[in-house]
């Protein structure tokens, strides 16, 4: 009897991807389709996208895919879907969009207007979190929603994640896996739940909970492929949709990261670092750790915001060279500034960045910089800089986790669109100073995702059992000792003191320009 294939959704900010995934971690076909307009901006700073944009682009892609692979359609079993996270829409009491969607993105700020009282501002204040908790607040779309649009809000009767719609519109079941609600919404992530009216940071994200959909566990059933969607996508109707959780986490999950001593690394647009722990840790101060797939795991998470979005600028705005060489020889500008990258040693001579082009929730004053810069300096030295400092934020991370839980992460596993250059890993490698494996695909984040309806299927008994069969490592790059004394020289003597050392002046500048 043939293998059972699940049918895997990775929705993404720039692209959506179908995938027919097999026990074995192949992928029997896949369709992809890139966004004309992935988001529109009625407002500067603004980020939305009509309501059912992304089922459109699922139902296009996925009746391509099927309809080519009719004589395998018997052996679909299940369906899952993974999609970006902290993107919201609201529903009405017939399920309908009352707006357009408001991606993670988006960058519009609700007004502080004193929402606490004086006694938990007071707390927050005392313990720290007075900044962080004002800028969580403010970058919440639910407040801004209750401000700006009463009258939306008033009809609103689920205010739910992308994901759980997506859900909806295959099933017409309104649930979601716990894993997936990573966003501004009020959740306890510690015993995955809706948080309580008594917990302490509910006054952050207070959306009533009549307004929040059901959670379920990961690798349960949402619900069932109707007809009307079976028409709209060529899913045969009847197969069930397994909860899974966030593309991060499939990611983490798709790499093999189930053991504290090991991290995932995306290098993508968001760079981030996950670890996978049976205890709940919080990675920084104040910020929690999501949960994982595996319903008893956590993803202590780092972020480094605007991550490989730093390449794309860099060689908009200063690699125009690079750009013409890359179309003369039909490969990628990042193929041709990736050979740079051999033209400078490590540490780029004295130059190092910082790469806060958008600050975090626990550096909330923080500003992007430059240090070190002397005239011998190329722009070959600066892109190299970009790649070493996503780098030494991403490490700094991972020292600040390790610290916080006793734990030692041993192994690096990485993905997104840098992992596809050996420069860039070996990189990694010599700055972490530990082995950073490549798997056998860049699609880490659909294995992930399909991994629990192949245990819903009975595929197989666990997650470290469908690991050992889906996941295998295609490369290993191994830290080169001489180099990993360099960047751990930088790291301690210079860059852990650079945010520390500009703190008040980064500050300053920001209430100068008025930029909060």
């Amino acid at each position: 009897m043939s293998d059972p294939i699940v049918l895997t959704f990775d929705v993404g900010t720039q692209s959506v991807r179908c995938l027919l995934v097999t026990p074995d971690g192949a992928f029997l076909d896949k369709e992809q389709m890139t966004y004309e307009t992935p988001y529109f901006s009625r407002e500067p700073g603004w980020a939305e996208q009509r309501p059912d944009f992304y089922f459109e682009q699922m139902a296009e892609i996925s009746r391509r895919l099927l309809a080519r692979n009719g004589a395998l359609t018997d052996r679909i079993k299940a369906v899952s879907v993974t999609c970006i996270r902290d993107t919201v829409l609201c529903l009405d009491k017939n399920r309908e969009p009352l707006r357009d969607i408001i991606l993670w993105l988006d960058s519009r700020k609700a007004k502080f207007d004193r929402p606490f009282g004086a006694g938990k501002k007071m707390l927050f204040d005392l313990i720290g979190m007075g900044d962080s908790i004002k800028k969580i607040y403010k970058a919440t779309a639910a407040n801004w929603l209750m401000q700006n649009e009463p009258e939306n809000w008033e009809q609103t009767d689920k205010y739910v994640m992308l994901p759980t719609y997506l859900n909806y519109l295959l099933t017409g079941e309104l649930k979601d896996a716990a894993a997936n609600m990573i966003g501004h919404v009020p959740f306890d992530y510690k015993n995955r739940r809706w948080m309580g009216e008594k917990d302490l940071t509910r006054c952050v994200s207070d959306v009533p909970a009549e307004k929040l959909c059901e959670l379920v566990p990961s690798g349960e059933v949402i619900g069932h492929i109707t007809e009307k969607a079976s028409e709209r996508t060529g899913i045969p109707a009847g197969l069930p949709l397994v909860a899974c959780g966030s593309d991060k986490g499939c990611e983490t999950l798709g790499l093999s990261v189930v053991r504290d001593d090991r991290a995932s690394v995306s290098l993508g647009t968001t760079a981030t670092l996950q670890m996978a722990t049976k205890d709940y840790f919080e990675p920084q101060p104040f910020l929690p750790a999501y949960p994982a797939v595996p319903n008893d795991l956590y993803n202590p998470e780092f972020e480094v915001y605007r991550g490989f979005w730093l390449v794309s600028w860099f060689i908009k705005e200063f690699a125009a060279g690079e750009r013409a060489d890359a179309q003369k020889r039909g490969v990628s500008p990042e193929q041709v500034l990736d050979e740079s990258l051999k033209r400078v040693p490590p540490g780029c001579e004295g130059l190092l960045l910082q790469p806060f082009w958008t600050a975090g929730i626990a550096n909330p004053n923080a500003l992007g910089s430059m240090v070190g810069f002397a005239d011998f300096h190329t722009r070959a030295h600066f892109y190299r800089a970009i790649i070493e400092g996503i780098g030494f934020e991403l490490y700094n991370g991972l020292t600040t986790m390790q610290k916080r839980s006793g734990k030692t992460v041993k192994e690096l596993y990485v993905a997104g669109g840098g992992s596809r250059s050996d420069a860039v890993c070996q990189i990694m490698a010599d700055l972490f100073g530990i082995p950073v494996m490549r798997t056998q695909t860049s699609e880490a984040c659909a294995v992930g995702a399909s991994i629990p309806a192949f245990i819903r299927l009975g595929v197989f008994k666990s997650y470290e059992d469908a690991i050992a069969r889906m996941v295998h490592i295609k490369d290993t790059f191994t830290p080169d000792a001489e180099n990993h004394a360099v960047y751990a020289s930088l790291y301690e003597q210079v860059y852990s003191k650079i945010y520390p050392g500009l703190k008040t002046a980064e500050k300053n500048i920001m209430t100068i320009y008025k930029r909060r």
